[in-house]
């Protein structure tokens, strides 16, 4: 079996997504193959989408934007249907990353790729939604299944079984393993750094525009 895991984060590094996705292959067996695309620009080239065609199974991670998906992986996806994806038994899966600690906030994320399938002739697997996902970055040593990722370990393990199985499931639901008070402190901490790294002020958070 040939699977593609999609990075469709606008960031060229350090993002949330690529540590899902690197997480997710750890768990798959040697003789699977993988090959890793990279989504961070709003264009797709024929040849791409020629060699995207060789994988039978296509998993997307990227962050919820607005409760949607990124603009530049809209792009490609609206270029993809307008150059057209000749093989019709891909069977797509997503994995979304919320800033939100309630993962079933990337419900309208996960419908918006499941309607492009349905447009394209495509094949939806299932999708996760996981929640609190801008704390993964820094718990990369930690590994997938174990303390914070342990609820992670779970949803990646049924995702694996249905990509092994070729079959299409529920979309699933979940958080980082920890309590929200923590993550929202833990978040705040973050902010306050960045402001202050970008020459602003923590008081400026408050700011009302």
């Amino acid at each position: 079996m040939k699977t593609a895991l999609i990075n469709a984060s606008p960031k060229e590094s350090g993002s949330a997504s690529k540590a899902l996705l690197s997480d997710l292959k750890s768990l798959f067996l040697d003789e699977h193959t993988i090959k890793e695309f990279l989504f961070h620009t709003p264009n797709i080239s024929e040849e791409e989408i020629k060699d995207l065609c060789n994988y039978s199974t296509w998993v997307f991670a990227f962050p919820l934007y607005v409760d949607g998906i990124p603009s530049q992986l809209l792009s490609c996806l609206c270029e993809m249907e307008q150059l057209g994806v000749d093989c019709k038994n891909i069977r797509i899966y997503a994995i979304v990353n919320c800033g939100f600690y309630e993962g079933k906030q990337a419900c309208n994320a996960l419908a918006i790729l499941k309607n492009w399938c349905d447009r394209t002739g495509l094949i939806w697997g299932t999708g996760i939604g996981f929640g609190g996902g801008g704390s993964l970055v820094r718990m990369q040593g930690v590994p997938v299944g174990s303390g914070p990722k342990g609820t992670l370990g779970k949803v990646f393990q049924e995702l694996i079984s249905a990509i092994l199985s070729q079959s299409s499931i529920e979309n699933m639901y979940t958080s980082i393993g920890f309590p929200k008070f923590l993550y929202k402190v833990a978040a705040e901490i973050g902010w306050k750094q960045m402001i202050t790294a970008n020459g602003g002020k923590k008081k400026d958070l408050k700011r009302r525009m």
